[in-house]
């Protein structure tokens, strides 16, 4: 038998007061689609371009795209086999085991926690940016993060007070979900509309001032350092632009609020993992075909291309702006839901306190896990920086989707009777492969980023020791 946790009477329609079956396939394509597409696609894009890839940063979305794929077959085997909120975490509660879980939770906060703050800094860089052209300046102090980290002297105080924006982005988003998620989808489905406009848009009239010379050399020689061009600078820009692909964990954490999961959750996971990829490619070629990938390295990579199409293209620089600010939004919005959702799961066995678990029987929100999301999301939004944050993020989704992919190898040889909507073709080669693939990425990442793994983890083994073990509920 499956391990339940307390969720799971809820979960499979028992009734209660667990959290309300709202969403329909469409609402979880628009769900993973605002997830997905929005700092990735607007800002690291050109980052990885620039410091890793040269123009085979396509063959490095192609790889994350292919990892994510497999990966997303046995999210999608999962979700439909357990349509419970909590993502990889209750996957593992289930099948593995209470302290593995555990691990794989608190793994999953630290994703989900700097996901969502640096998708607000970058939110703010773009507004503040556009603010800028409309001749508003915030003062500098309300702007940028409290602390910086340099190589050099490590970690220093910038003067600033905090990164107001991303504060307030967080804030404004934390109130919608308390509203509700049926509501937060209609937002969703309205910015995903702008975004995905204005992505085409981008695509089709950049083609046509596409210069072939930037292709080349389509792989640039590596520096002599590994990661840095050449076939091992793929690699380790995969491992970065895998951060631009993790929204559709955040959809799996909806299972729980799906109108037949079972049917539902797949189409959902695999339908928008498919588009993003594809307009992640596209982008991606039109972008370094219209400049030079060594000028990459900016913000706002996307901008700088209209910018230097000329007056040709000028018209359409607002609308970027505004389409970034709009995609950023929705990933902010299904990033924090998918935290404050974690929050419910671990907190609903015990393994964090029960107040999390609360859910509000007007809007069928976990309210408290949502206002504890915010306010932990908003403090590293507004002291710490864009870069030092996106760091934090890419080690653990590799690790949770490697997970995902070993798991459902173990159910398919411990409980092969049981009951499963939804199947992975192919097992164990496809699992195995996908496992494979996410470890490759995890490999690539530097040691300092490993490092700050293992620190995390010893934190969260002390809680689980402290309090969870002696709190969890017992079925």
């Amino acid at each position: 038998m499956i391990r339940e946790s307390e969720d799971s009477d809820t979960a499979h329609g028992s009734g209660g007061k667990g959290l309300k079956r709202t969403l329909s396939a469409t609402d979880l394509v628009t769900l993973g689609i605002g997830a997905i597409v929005g700092t990735g696609i607007f800002v690291v894009t050109g980052q990885a371009a620039a410091e890793y890839a040269g123009p085979a940063l396509t063959i490095s979305f192609l790889i994350s795209a292919f990892g994510c794929v497999l990966a997303g077959l046995c999210y999608a085997e999962f979700s439909a086999m357990i349509p419970v909120s909590g993502s990889v975490y209750s996957y593992s509660y289930a099948t593995i085991g209470e302290l593995l879980a555990w691990f794989i939770g608190w793994d999953l906060i630290l994703e989900y926690l700097f996901a969502v703050s640096s998708v607000a800094v970058g939110w703010s860089g773009y507004m503040c940016n556009l603010l800028s052209s409309w001749g508003i300046e915030l003062p500098p102090n309300l702007i940028q993060s409290t602390f910086d980290h340099v190589a050099e002297t490590g970690w220093v105080f910038t003067g600033s007070i905090i990164n107001f924006p991303a504060v307030f982005i967080v804030a404004l988003v934390s109130a919608l979900l308390v509203v509700g998620l049926k509501q937060s989808a209609r937002v969703t489905t309205v910015i995903v509309v702008i975004k995905v406009a204005v992505i085409l848009l981008f695509i089709g009239f950049g083609l046509s001032y596409i210069d072939t010379s930037n292709y080349t050399p389509y792989i640039p020689e590596n520096t002599g350092a590994f990661g840095s061009f050449g076939w091992s600078g793929i690699l380790r820009a995969t491992a970065l632009v895998f951060f631009a692909y993790l929204g559709f964990d955040a959809l799996s954490t909806a299972a729980q609020e799906t109108r037949n999961p079972q049917k539902n959750m797949p189409k959902g996971i695999l339908i928008s993992l498919l588009i993003c990829a594809v307009l992640y490619v596209a982008v991606t070629t039109v972008l370094t075909g219209m400049v030079n990938y060594k000028e990459l390295n900016v913000d706002a990579p996307i901008a700088l291309a209209i910018d230097r199409a000329g007056e040709g293209l000028l018209w359409l620089s607002p609308f970027i702006k505004l389409g970034a600010i709009a995609g950023i939004s929705s990933v902010v919005l299904v990033m924090a839901f998918g935290l404050s959702r974690i929050y419910y799961a671990i907190a609903k066995d015990g393994l964090l306190p029960r107040l999390f678990s609360k859910v509000n029987p007007k809007t069928g929100a976990p309210q408290n896990a949502i206002i504890f999301a915010c306010i932990s999301c908003g403090l590293v939004a507004g002291l710490f920086p864009l870069h030092a944050l996106v760091e934090m993020v890419s080690i653990g989704t590799l690790l949770a989707f490697a997970i995902v992919c070993i798991s459902v190898v173990v159910l398919r040889k411990t409980q092969p009777n049981l009951k499963r909507p939804f199947r992975v073709p192919l097992v164990p080669f496809l699992p195995l492969l996908g496992a494979g693939v996410c470890i490759l990425q995890m490999v690539s990442l530097p040691w300092s980023t490993w490092l700050r793994l293992i620190i995390w983890t010893l934190a969260g083994l002390a809680i689980y020791f402290c309090y969870g073990r002696r709190h969890a509920f017992k079925k």
